[in-house]
């Protein structure tokens, strides 16, 4: 899977939007297209202010768009228009549903209220055109002041691979439901949770300077450091008791049955069997996980850092020398800890959220597959538990190995 700051490649394998994908009587050895069907329930947005975008990368590795007649299309400089922006919306249907056909591929899909997203196209190191998506954290980016939020997906013949995420801005509350071999519901907010996280980001004097505008979004701490609405050195006390607890003691951390031994010698915690040697991070390579919490893919140092980093952001690390922790009633327990991902936690129905590039450690994690699919069945009633902004729906034409069902309901949002 591509880091967070990478640009999507084919491999990425999370999202962050709904289906719904009944079975189709057509079969084939793989899907090479899923029709996305998109309803508007928002209650508050009409079909003409309302727009999706989907973007990525090819198999090819060519950087994308889908038009609203399901062509993907290789992007160039030339899509650029007078304004220095390429328009790569498709609207809402006039009434109704809007149906849009989803190729192979791996990227976002983005919705957007009220207002268009800016995209544009600029030519990459290699000498390749290349996407800018916006970045809700930037308060120069052009799209700063749009309500807007996305997804992530790999769509191949194997399935489909997709994610909520809140890593890097918490704006729309995004629900996945999945059906293939198994039933798989993940991102389903409590009733009132959407305000009751804003609220909770919003009195707490550290965190507060991360919401925007009248409850717009909410950016990722780490994003809050890059920008200057957060302290660079929030998380240096707790870091601190960490240096200080296993300098005296031994900590453990145990990976699919071995367990790996580490104790803090200057400015370095070391591991045995193998494990590279972790710099003390600072809060930002914390809230990234990143830096010195940097996780390679070599399934020895990657999974030990990941560990670290879920269980500094859950300020787990001082008192269980015994990682990981699987009882969410230990999460957020310290003063000093993720609150941005401890808000999203609380308000989600099952306790799984993405709310740091880790927190799909263990049994919290929230990437979706689906294979063997048989049947769609959507929510019967949604508003007797939450008020719904959007369903997002897909049909495929059906693979050996497929997902069925994923489906997207946001709660509704008062107008910004």
């Amino acid at each position: 899977m591509t880091t967070r700051r990478q640009v999507l490649g084919w491999t990425a394998a999370t999202a962050a939007l709904a289906w719904a994908i009944p079975a189709s009587p057509k079969r084939a050895a793989a899907a090479t297209t899923m029709p996305l069907t998109v309803v508007n329930n928002t209650g508050r947005y009409s079909n003409s202010a309302g727009w999706i975008y989907i973007v990525g990368t090819n198999p090819a590795g060519q950087q994308c768009y889908v038009r609203s007649d399901g062509v993907q299309v290789p992007v160039s400089t030339s899509l650029n228009g007078p304004d220095g922006y390429a328009d790569l919306s498709i609207p809402f249907a006039g009434s109704g549903s809007t149906t849009v056909s989803l190729p192979n591929m791996s990227g976002r899909i983005y919705v957007s209220l009220d207002a268009k997203l800016k995209f544009r196209v600029v030519i990459d190191g290699n000498g390749k055109p290349a996407l800018q998506y916006p970045a809700g954290w930037v308060t120069s980016d052009p799209s700063y002041s749009v309500l807007h939020d996305c997804m992530e997906f790999t769509f191949a013949g194997s399935g489909m691979y997709c994610n909520t995420t809140m890593v890097d801005m918490f704006s729309v509350p995004m629900e996945i439901h999945l059906t293939g071999a198994s039933t798989q519901t993940a991102g389903t907010l409590t009733s009132g949770g959407r305000d009751a996280i804003f609220a909770a980001v919003s009195a707490n004097p550290d965190f507060h300077n991360l919401v925007v505008g009248d409850s717009l979004r909410i950016i990722a701490p780490g994003h809050g450091i890059d920008g200057g609405q957060f302290s660079r050195t929030y998380y240096d006390s707790y870091i601190d008791q960490v240096w200080n607890t296993y300098a005296n003691q031994d900590l453990h951390v145990t990976i699919n049955a071995t367990t790996y031994t580490g104790r803090v010698s200057g400015n370095q915690l070391h591991f045995d069997q193998g494990v590279a040697t972790f710099n003390r991070p600072s809060t930002q390579d914390i809230f990234y996980c990143n830096g010195a919490l940097s996780a390679p893919n070599d399934g020895l140092t990657g999974p030990v850092a990941a560990q670290l980093g879920a269980a500094y952001n859950r300020s787990t690390l001082v008192t269980h020398p015994n990682q990981p922790v699987t009882d969410p009633s230990q999460f957020y327990q310290a003063g000093i800890t993720n609150h941005y991902s401890q808000a999203i936690h609380q308000n989600t129905v099952d306790g799984k959220a993405y709310g740091f590039p880790f927190r799909r450690r263990g049994q919290f994690r929230l990437v979706h597959s689906g294979q063997r699919p048989h049947q769609h069945h959507p929510d019967p009633d949604p508003f007797r538990r939450r008020r719904r902004l959007h369903r997002w729906a897909a049909l495929p034409e059906p693979p050996r190995h497929r997902v069925l069902h994923r489906e997207c309901q946001f709660p509704r949002l008062k107008r910004i």
